[in-house]
């Protein structure tokens, strides 16, 4: 399944169904087919993501300290770069988040 986020503050977001879902396992909601995050749940949403992308820089790293090689195709930083993007555009300009509508 293919998801669209919609936001009037920035341009759409699509993404696959396994990059949706663990994105919003890391913002500890549900995805529904359709919902939509509020400007005011936005700021902590945006913390969580951003820590969640240091916790997997800071992973990778000692991974490959340990001399063990990552997948640089799952980086959780450059995949939900594009979401995390739009969730910072709509909280600047006051907008929700929205998909499935």
């Amino acid at each position: 399944m293919i998801y669209q986020f919609r936001s009037k503050a920035g341009p759409d977001v699509i993404m696959l169904a396994d990059l949706s879902q663990r994105i919003f396992d890391i913002l500890a909601r549900p995805l529904d087919p359709r919902g939509i995050l509020t400007v005011e749940q936005l700021p902590s949403l945006i913390t969580a993501l951003e820590t969640a992308i240091l916790k997997d820089l800071e992973e990778r790293s000692e991974a490959e300290d340990a001399g063990e090689k990552s997948k640089l195709a799952d980086r959780l930083g450059q995949r939900a770069y594009p979401f995390l993007e739009l969730m910072k555009q709509a909280k600047a300009k006051g907008e929700p988040v929205m998909w499935g509508v």
